[in-house]
């Protein structure tokens, strides 16, 4: 057997929040004009006190509103499935798992959190929600989201993603969103992530009926990817595993990461990995230090690794990954030494996800091609050391509106940036 399901009426109905166990407790977001730490009434411009209050939690477990669930039944509990054709093609040891994320209506993890804030800002009256997206990955779920609870969705989108991945836009309009290319004031920019959640959020504050959604880094984004490694956990089971012996996932703003490998934080013996590109080497290059989360200088000053607020990374594929900064609790985390953080250049991600395509049948986006190359290294290690070892990592999404990215890679026109 391969492939581990959970029944629907095993779907988890809390998350899980790590902040009360982390190794160091987290510093305060600041205000950006006083720099004093930010209140409720500060955030309150841009979200709703449901996740406000979700941000400063303290409880261990959080209960997931009877609504976002039935929305969620629609594709959850996701299936866990162990690549064995992936292992055999590598002689290797190890036993490797996936948790299939691809399958949600937008085609990755990304609509966990996106059906959650739309419930909360429908909850309070809100009426439309403003955001940015890289890849088009999150802006996809949040217009899905959007739909379901009949809120109006506007999404600035990278504009060398916007130009790259026509498919995406469409795939957002269809769900009823308005995407425009960021920077909207500088046309010639290829835009980075930083420079569209200003234009985001700069709309959002200029409008009574609006508020800001952010798909990474805030405590409530990653505390709602935590059903991911919740479900994970009951399947490994399933499946005659403990826990694994390591966990993998690409890393941008860290949502991705937190969902496969929080739940498995108190299991001092499970590794946890972040992969993120070479070209945006945020974990593994960055300084530890407050920063702005967005180019201008308008959103709260986080306590976090970072690049640089106005750092404009090349325009690789991996659009999703291209952030100068990180989440706050997976920075603590990887300042702690409890997550270790590696780099990729984009070239070696493509040449994994090719070897996966063509042993496990799906092609991945390319985000995820970067937990698959960790993945195949730490099979080949496991290999090499003879050791049988329990290789966990999430398949966040998958690639079939980007396949103009493959066809670059097929035909020598990738920048291995």
């Amino acid at each position: 057997m391969t492939r581990f399901y959970l029944d629907a009426d095993k779907i988890p109905t809390a998350w899980r929040n790590v902040v009360p166990e982390l190794p160091e407790p987290l510093q305060p977001p600041l205000h950006p004009a006083t720099k004093e730490p930010v209140g409720p009434d500060d955030l309150a411009p841009l979200f709703p006190m449901g996740l406000i209050a979700q941000e400063v939690a303290s409880e261990p477990w959080i209960d997931i509103p009877g609504e976002v669930l039935d929305v969620l039944r629609l594709w959850r509990p996701t299936p866990l499935v162990r690549a064995e054709r992936l292992e055999r093609a590598l002689g290797t040891p190890a036993r490797i798992y996936y948790k299939d994320e691809s399958l949600s209506p937008a085609g990755s993890h990304k609509p966990n959190t996106a059906v959650a804030q739309a419930y909360y800002n429908a909850a309070e009256n809100v009426r439309r929600l403003t955001t940015e997206t890289g890849a088009g990955q999150w802006g996809t779920a949040l217009a899905f989201a959007c739909r379901q609870f009949d809120l109006e969705c506007k999404i600035y989108m990278v504009r060398a993603s916007y130009d790259q991945k026509p498919y995406r836009r469409i795939l957002m309009e269809t769900w009823g969103g308005e995407v425009v290319p960021s920077p909207v004031d500088q046309p010639d920019h290829p835009g980075s992530l930083g420079l569209a959640i200003s234009d985001a959020v700069r709309d959002a504050a200029t409008r009574d009926d609006s508020h800001y959604s952010l798909g990474s880094v805030l405590n409530h984004v990653l505390l709602h990817q935590t059903i991911i490694g919740l479900e994970a956990r009951e399947q490994l089971a399933l499946a005659g595993e403990t826990t694994p012996d390591v966990v993998i996932a690409s890393c941008g703003g860290g949502s991705n990461l937190a969902g496969i490998a929080l739940p498995f934080l108190a299991d001092d013996g499970v590794r946890l990995v972040a992969v993120e590109p070479s070209s945006c080497a945020t974990l593994t290059e960055g300084r530890f230090d407050y920063d702005f989360g967005d180019t201008a200088g308008m959103t709260p000053l986080l306590p976090m690794f970072t690049l640089g607020h106005d750092f404009v990374p090349p325009p690789i594929h991996a659009g999703g990954l291209r952030y100068h900064g990180d989440a706050p609790i997976i920075s603590n985390l990887v300042k702690s030494g409890r997550i270790e953080a590696i780099a990729y250049p984009q070239g070696k991600t493509f040449e994994a996800a090719i070897q996966f395509a063509n042993t496990e049948g799906k092609i991945p986006a390319p985000e995820t091609g970067h937990a698959v190359r960790a993945t195949i290294d730490e099979a080949l290690a496991a290999k090499e050391s003879g050791e049988e070892r329990v290789i966990l990592f999430n398949y966040s999404g998958h690639g079939l509106l980007d396949l103009s990215a493959y066809d670059d890679y097929l035909h020598g026109r990738l920048v291995d940036a």
